[in-house]
């Protein structure tokens, strides 16, 4: 008797060493881990590599696999989790990506509070078409745009600057006219960057990386002239990057790109993003039929305030809706439907396993037994 209550008291005893044994040892890796963890954005990506700032130092990360099989779109300005930081190499790993309070495609940005979209006057020549697409692109991801239009020190601008705000003004952009070689301008254009994360978008040429270098010396970016050859820039910055060149500025420099097109939303949803347009909706109310595109239909109300519209405005508009409907035609057809590589189970988002590595189900294996012995 005296026997089975000492091992009993012994087995009680192991028990209970067994037990705050687990619960230390994942309080040291609770603490490990908190400790070990830290939040920062990514400020520039270059090959499978992504840079990331803290608040105090720049991490060279790499990215954890759940991610890679996920296929997440990491970009520069995204606001990610580190984990696995080695303080004397200055690496680490990213294990979670934050939701993005904005995004816009091209260039591939997240985060940011404002687009500036840089023109030339000329030099290259300025292209309406183009730069309403900037704007259509801007109202679609609800971000407000500042019109800079740059070379303002060349010849013969007076008419076509006349013509800018003759467009523009009425539509409530903001305007600025620059010259980054004289500097006219640039203490307008930097006050506009403080306190922002602003993405610079506009053609090659166009002087994007001067008017940075005119705001920061000190960066001493490369920049390149205009071909004579083709009349058209040429490239000289090749990714995106977050240049942090006071504690309160914060540029998005991108390369130059023009092939923007409207290949991702509906005909009709196109005239919601020019202004002039809903402002003739408000004031003379909607169409006779409910589809129209404002093309040649009766009883269409922005044909009959035509006036309202600008003539180069009306073309780019023409031109996005020829688009829009090249994409409605492929939907129709041929469908756009995408396999989620994640799904939600008990709260909690996994990644799904491939189609080829996936275990057949009982039922499907049954069916294809029934149809081997019929046949």
């Amino acid at each position: 008797m005296p026997l089975k209550g000492k091992i009993k008291f012994y087995n009680i005893s192991i028990a209970l060493k067994e037990k705050s044994k687990p619960k230390f040892l994942f309080t040291l890796r609770r603490s490990w881990s908190i400790i070990n963890r830290m939040k920062g954005q990514i400020f520039k990506i270059h090959s499978d590599f992504y840079y990331v700032h803290t608040q105090n130092e720049v991490y060279e990360c790499k990215i954890r696999d759940v991610l890679k099989k996920r296929k997440d779109s990491i970009v520069v300005g995204d606001f990610a989790e580190l984990e696995q930081i080695n303080e004397n190499s200055k690496q680490a790993f990213i294990s979670k990506v934050l939701p993005r309070e904005s995004y816009i495609p091209r260039p591939k940005v997240a985060n940011i509070n404002q687009v500036i979209i840089v023109s030339a006057i000329k030099e290259p020549e300025l292209d309406f078409e183009q730069l309403n697409r900037y704007l259509c692109f801007c109202e679609y991801y609800n971000l407000q745009p500042v019109l800079c239009f740059n070379k303002n020190d060349l010849e013969g601008e007076e008419e076509i600057i006349a013509n800018i705000k003759r467009i523009y003004e009425p539509l409530n952009y903001t305007l600025l006219f620059t010259s980054a070689l004289e500097g006219s301008g640039i203490e307008e254009f930097k006050n506009f960057l403080k306190g922002k994360i602003t993405v610079l978008c506009g053609a090659s040429g166009v002087g994007k990386s001067s008017l940075i270098n005119a705001v920061c010396p000190d960066l001493n970016l490369k920049t390149k002239q205009v071909s004579e050859k083709t009349e058209r820039g040429t490239h000289t910055t090749r990714h995106c990057e977050i240049i942090t060149p006071e504690d309160d500025l914060k540029i998005v420099d991108t390369p130059g790109f023009s092939q923007l097109k409207f290949d991702f939303l509906m005909p009709a949803q196109v005239s919601t993003l020019f202004r002039e347009i809903s402002k003739i909706r408000t004031e003379y109310g909607v169409c006779k039929f409910s589809d129209c595109l404002h093309e040649q239909e009766t009883g269409c109300k922005i044909l009959e305030h035509f006036d309202m519209i600008d003539e180069t405005r009306y073309q780019s508009y023409l031109q996005f809706v020829k688009e829009a409907k090249e994409y409605k035609k492929q939907v129709t057809y041929s469908g756009k439907k995408k396999e989620t590589r994640s799904k939600i189970v008990h709260n909690r988002e996994i990644t799904k396993i491939s189609t080829k590595k996936r275990q057949t189900s009982r039922r499907k294996s049954n069916q294809d037994i029934d149809k081997e012995i019929h046949e």
